[in-house]
């Protein structure tokens, strides 16, 4: 006969079971599915009243001979290094010169991850209003201090930019908390025997720092550029793509195919494409960071 703990622990064992059957089920309909219907689209001519028919490869024919699909992934590729110079190091920097505060350092915290809770459109709204050419926030500060104004997302030169600024003020709280919390996992030990050896704070970041948050900087180095070469509602709204297409991306482009062309073979053609170069890229980012670590 099953005894009363051997009862409770399997109830507690069907229970848990039964959370987790729950989970995977909602994932697999919102993320599984999706992607394998993704796949299936990207060989068909979708049509929502007729049916769709398989076409094979004609959707990524289509695609390839768009003169738009190189600059789409030559802007995308070119956001996601700028955001690796600001997106990256900006919210470590923030990080390091919190944690050596000794007081505040929660009024910080708070502050920091305030631009995260805003609604991405608003932000990018209020960045558009910042940005105005004339009357915009920036280009009056600039102004008052004698410095020239810029077109800023009115100029090719200087539109991708400007994006990825708003990417970054938007964006970097969730990181900054991450490294924060990293930093305070490191023993304290380490900051003395440095600071005995005569280590300044250079070489305490350099020697001790790094190395100690090096895992913590390789993932969220990752969902970086993952995330950065998925970017559409900075120049969705703010730009539209424009101007001359200096701000059309990956996901822009997508969303033109799908929702202005109503060509939504050709969209599920191009995410296709994304996720295989984010699948290789990742694949082989963490086999390198993997045998460096080995």
């Amino acid at each position: 006969m099953a005894t009363p703990a051997s009862r409770r622990r399997l109830t507690e064992n069907v229970t848990a079971y039964g959370f987790l059957c729950a989970a995977l089920v909602v994932f697999a309909f919102f993320a599984w599915w999706p992607a394998i219907r993704n796949v299936v689209l990207s060989f068909q001519e979708v049509n929502f009243v007729r049916g769709s028919s398989w076409v094979g490869l004609e959707n990524f024919e289509f695609i390839f001979d768009d003169p738009l699909f190189a600059t789409a992934w030559r802007n995308s590729a070119i956001f996601s290094l700028y955001a690796l110079v600001l997106g990256f190091g900006v919210p470590f920097v923030t990080a390091v010169l919190i944690n050596e505060f000794r007081h505040a350092r929660a009024y910080f915290r708070v502050l920091v991850y305030l631009p995260v809770m805003l609604p991405p459109v608003v932000v990018a709204l209020m960045w558009r209003w910042f940005y105005q050419p004339e009357g915009g926030l920036i280009n009056e500060v600039l102004g008052t201090v004698g410095l020239p104004a810029s077109d800023w997302i009115n100029s090719p030169s200087t539109s991708l930019i400007s994006l990825v600024i708003v990417s970054t003020w938007a964006n970097m709280g969730s990181a900054t908390l991450i490294y924060l919390a990293a930093l305070q996992t490191i023993p304290g030990e380490l900051y003395e025997s440095a600071e005995l050896d005569g280590a300044g704070i250079f070489k305490r970041l350099w020697h001790v720092t790094i190395p100690q948050t090096r895992f913590v900087i390789l993932m969220l180095l990752l969902m970086q550029v993952i995330a950065t070469m998925q970017v559409f509602t900075e120049p969705f709204v703010m730009t539209g793509g424009g101007p001359q297409d200096s701000t059309v991306t990956v996901m822009l482009l997508v969303y033109r195919y799908a929702f202005q062309y109503n060509n939504f073979g050709a969209a599920s053609a191009m995410s296709l494409l994304l996720l295989l170069v984010l699948a290789v890229f990742s694949a082989a980012y963490l086999r390198v960071t993997r045998s460096r670590q080995i």
